[in-house]
């Protein structure tokens, strides 16, 4: 995609998003080179799912000032060493074995990363994450895993569903984290960012509407 085309669909997607919600540009699949431009138009915050593809552009961008690295993608947990030295927020944190895996992890290396915890709100065989009263049930022991830092929920909707349907369940996510007392909601991306926005998410998480299909 020419830089203009990209520079017109940021624009237009941050004219639409309300001053909570901030944009996590999902890089995966994109070369260096759009990540280049993007930064030149203001985005500082890329989302990748792929620990060797980010690696390999996190090194090309190293002459930049540094960037807000974001892993997106399924953790596993033979990759968590590796996605903590590479990202400070980690979106994908679905079991008690993964996190405190990187709570051990990330006291060896000394780092503090920004988690967000993935719930299963709706039946969906093809995501993981904590069901909601599971994630209730194990909070206390989750929240005081230091030095990791949990500051939000984030979800995914299954396909098929309406959009007001997409709606309750982001609605659902927010309320749980507000139970919990977090602030943060990664909920979104590109076919139905406007109702998890509606619902309160705080990063929408957005590839093809920013980029344009992938090849």
């Amino acid at each position: 995609m020419p830089a203009d085309d990209l520079a017109q669909r940021l624009k237009a997607l941050q004219g639409q998003l309300p001053p909570q919600a901030r944009l996590l540009a999902v890089s995966k699949g994109q070369p260096a080179v759009r990540l280049r431009e993007a930064v030149s138009l203001g985005l500082r915050s890329f989302g990748e799912s792929r620990l060797q593809e980010a690696q390999a552009k996190q090194v090309e961008l190293a002459d930049l000032e540094p960037l807000d690295w974001h892993f997106i993608g399924r953790l596993q947990a033979n990759k968590a060493r590796g996605v903590l030295r590479h990202f400070g927020t980690i979106h994908s944190v679905d079991g008690l074995a993964l996190a405190e895996r990187l709570q051990r992890i990330a006291a060896e290396e000394q780092l503090s990363p920004r988690l967000f915890f993935q719930v299963k709100l709706r039946s969906d065989p093809g995501k993981t994450g904590f069901e909601p009263g599971e994630l209730e049930r194990l909070w206390p022991r989750l929240r005081a895993l230091e030095p990791l830092v949990p500051v939000g929920l984030m979800t995914i909707a299954p396909l098929g569903l309406e959009a007001d349907q997409r709606f309750r369940l982001f609605q659902d996510c927010a309320a749980l984290a507000a139970t919990l007392g977090l602030g943060e909601l990664s909920m979104g991306m590109s076919n139905d960012w406007p109702e998890a926005v509606r619902a309160g998410s705080t990063w929408v998480r957005i590839g093809s509407a920013l980029f344009g299909a992938r090849a």
